[in-house]
């Protein structure tokens, strides 16, 4: 069994550089629109809160989480929407000492975390890794909202692997959740690293392939950019088609960004 130590310290760094973002922003800029229809800063990062303490329960009191996911199935169209409004009300000071009391709790029960244990999750249950894993993309796609409001360009970094790797494990959720029938073959997924490393996954002689940057793969998956905005290349019908649709989160299909019209 692998070591799930790396995701755990990327998830770790990952939440460190957008806490420095954030905690050098006044309250104006907490307050400031972000590309999610009603989300303020503040919103995001309410959310990371929210979520993390969302994945601790889930980790370490089952029988409270099951309760989050039953009120969650009372207001499934609003419950992410009423979680982010509650702690976007609260001073910044304290939303954001909230948020690291939290995911540094998480943190730490993820490590103690016995390996081969799965835990239950608004979605199919997760291993401690897996949830580290989802943690780090959501920090990260929310990150990327922030940094927009704020103006502010964030470097890419090796962490994106994750992102990568949820990406390709959600392909098959994609189209299950669009009410498409699911490929029956492999893709072949050829992307380029921030480092310049490529990373490669299924048969090297699959018919259905996606080449690229690393990053704008991530954008996609995560719906922070249009397909017409990313330098990707899609060969076979499957594979364009999953362009279209891809995303890694749980729950209906997302609503994705509009295109800029600007290629990449």
């Amino acid at each position: 069994m692998s070591d799930p130590t790396p995701v755990f310290d990327d998830l770790r760094e990952e939440s460190e550089e957008l806490d420095r973002l954030v905690a050098e922003s006044d309250d104006g800029q907490w307050a400031l629109a972000t590309l999610a229809p009603g989300w303020t800063v503040a919103h995001q990062i309410a959310h990371l809160a929210w979520t993390d303490h969302s994945a601790l329960l889930a980790v370490t009191d089952m029988d409270a989480f099951h309760t989050l996911v039953e009120k969650a199935l009372v207001t499934p169209g609003s419950f992410v929407d009423e979680g982010a409004e509650e702690g976007a009300g609260l001073p910044p000071a304290e939303l954001l000492s909230r948020w690291r009391e939290g995911r540094a709790a998480l943190d730490t029960a993820l490590r103690e975390a016995p390996q081969g244990v799965r835990f239950p999750w608004y979605g199919p249950p997760m291993s401690a890794a897996s949830m580290a894993t989802a943690r780090l993309m959501e920090t990260w796609a929310h990150g990327l909202d922030i940094a927009d409001a704020l103006g502010v360009v964030r470097t890419p970094t090796d962490r994106l692997r994750h992102v990568v790797w949820i990406g390709v494990r959600t392909r098959d959720f994609a189209f299950g959740v669009h009410g498409l029938p699911v490929p029956l073959d492999d893709f072949r997924v050829e992307l380029v690293s921030p480092s310049g490393e490529m990373w490669a996954y299924g048969p090297e002689d699959a018919p259905q392939r996606v080449t690229g940057p690393a990053l704008d793969f991530c954008l996609l998956v995560t719906q922070r950019a249009h397909r017409s905005d990313l330098a990707l290349r899609a060969e076979g019908p499957d594979a364009d088609r999953w362009f279209d649709i891809a995303q890694v989160f749980a729950g209906p299909p997302g609503a994705g960004r509009a295109p800029k019209g600007t290629g990449r």
